[in-house]
């Protein structure tokens, strides 16, 4: 994720120590979430199933959609199939064949070559299954092929609100349903819905993290690169935030920038070089950094890899420039680890990161106000906010859920209009820069749920009560980002509203910014 008039390739600053492509700042949920266990069934798709847990599955009724829209059995419903005679041995060996080869597709992309998940499917459907029983017509019902691709979203939203209602029966044959119709390299839905269903098998078995292996620190940093230059959404919002802080600090001669997540430093490239162009000279730019988790992990070090980039790179432009490492997590920063300085003009960075501080929901603390009360105390000239336009916060579990499947079905929709559904790089990138904070977002409530978005009125609210006004945002900001989207599908809407920036994929918001003094 990065930077301001995005217009200078990073080749041209390789030999100053940056990686040979910018990165995504944005924060992976890597959850550290003790594992549940479920004391009730193990669920095939991605951990191992034992013959008992699928024997109820096997033989219970398929469901469909009544008129009402509500689940009914087929028992129930009065155009019941008529098979006839029973099915052949042969029959249900094909039918198992091709559900076996689907779930080794999903486990091969998801957890890797060497598990074991599927070799112990196997062996519970070897187990208990009687081919000759009596209700053999509805195991066939479930496992044969579906061609309903456009009831998925239905049948995600019938599984998610069975769950809310406490009724499990009910939702572990919605989910038989669903793992014969999703896929990680099918349509933009169906990619979706692979790690929608993750979420909701999470959520039932008290396991609230996406089971896949965690890449190497630079393959990550691939990833999020990727995903970066695909997607216009990082971008949009480095260059907005940039825009105000450098109209902000125009006439300035000590800048101090407070990045509260700098990730691997890449948003203040550009920034670092339209200040060294600006008339009558640079200021003297002093950056304070401050660490989270996955960047650290991606970067494969602290904050002085980020500071030595930086420092290089200022000096290359004769940029008069300082790096500072907060040493502390946004949650816990203090005033003390800012080094604030008499006679610089502070700038505080807010882009993708108070999403993930718990507010006044979680805990008393409420880091999500603390850190916006800590913020004004400086006197900051301008404070810079970019957030999803998502209201993932308070909502109670299922309006949670359809806010989400509708955001991240926009997101991968758009993927979908760059890369190509067979691409290897397209599924980790989905699956390692995406889909765990689908699943945070599905199946973790308290503090284990840290994806907690909020639309721009609440955050709107919540700087106001922090004491902040508006800063009102340059058209020349807005001019930059209609010029930079040129680049990307026309289905990108970028929209002007009551003094904010909205980034759009169709009719959906996904990415607000806006500035605060």
């Amino acid at each position: 994720m990065s930077n301001i008039l995005y217009c200078q390739p990073m080749q041209e600053i390789d030999a100053y120590g940056f990686p040979q492509f910018q990165t995504l700042d944005h924060q992976l949920c890597y959850s550290n979430i003790n594992h549940g266990k479920s004391s009730f069934l193990n669920y095939s798709t991605l951990e191992s199933s034992p013959s008992s847990g699928l024997y109820t599955l096997f033989n219970s009724p398929s469901f469909n959609f009544s008129p009402d829209g509500s689940p009914t059995s087929q028992q129930e419903s009065h155009s019941i199939k008529n098979y006839g005679s029973p099915m052949s041995l042969s029959c249900v060996s094909d039918d198992v064949n091709e559900l076996r080869h689907k779930l080794r597709e999903l486990e091969s992309v998801m957890l890797g070559p060497d598990s074991d998940v599927l070799e112990n499917y196997e062996s519970g459907l070897q187990g208990d299954i009687d081919i000759t029983s009596p209700d053999i017509d509805s195991w066939r019902q479930i496992i044969e092929p579906i061609p309903r691709k456009r009831d998925l979203k239905q049948v995600l939203i019938a599984c998610a609100k069975s769950i809310s209602e406490n009724d499990r029966f009910t939702a572990e044959r919605w989910m038989a349903q669903l793992r014969q119709m999703v896929s990680v390299s099918g349509e933009p839905i169906e990619r979706l819905g692979a790690y929608v269903l993750e979420g909701l098998v999470a959520r039932m078995t008290s396991c609230g993290t996406l089971k896949c292996k965690e890449p190497a620190s630079a393959e990550l940093l691939s990833y999020m690169h990727i995903l970066y230059e695909v997607c216009p959404y990082f971008k949009f919002g480095y260059m907005s935030a940039n825009g105000a802080i450098a109209e902000a600090m125009k006439d300035e001669n000590r800048v101090h920038i407070i990045d509260f997540q700098i990730g691997q430093g890449s948003q203040w490239v550009t920034l670092i070089q339209a200040f060294a162009a600006r008339p009558g000279g640079p200021p003297h730019i002093r950056i304070t950094g401050i660490d989270d988790p996955a960047s650290a992990y991606a970067r494969g070090g602290g904050l002085n890899i980020v500071g030595l980039r930086l420092s290089k790179l200022a000096k290359s432009f004769k940029v008069p420039f300082e790096f500072h490492c907060g040493g502390k997590s946004a949650s816990e920063v203090q005033v003390e680890n800012l080094g604030i300085r008499p006679g610089e003009t502070v700038a505080a960075n807010f882009a993708f990161v108070l999403h993930s501080m718990p507010d006044e929901s979680v805990s008393t603390r409420n880091d999500r106000d603390r850190l916006l009360r800590l913020v004004k105390s400086l006197s900051p000239k301008v404070v810079t906010l970019v957030e999803q336009e998502s209201n993932t916060n308070t909502a109670a579990f299922f309006p949670r859920f359809k806010e989400a499947l509708n955001y991240y079905a926009a997101m991968f929709e758009s993927i979908d209009a760059t890369l190509p559904r067979s691409l290897k790089e397209r599924i980790n990138v989905e699956q390692h820069c995406l889909a765990r904070d689908v699943v945070n977002v599905i199946a973790c409530e308290g503090n284990e749920r840290v994806e907690r978005h909020e639309v721009l009125g609440k955050w709107k609210s919540r700087f106001r009560m922090a004491g902040f006004t508006p800063y009102p945002l340059s058209s020349l900001v807005n001019a930059t980002i209609k010029t930079l989207l040129e680049s990307y599908s026309d289905k990108y809407r970028l929209v002007e509203r009551d003094g904010a920036l909205y980034l759009g994929w169709m009719n959906q918001d996904l990415v607000a910014s806006c500035a605060w003094k």
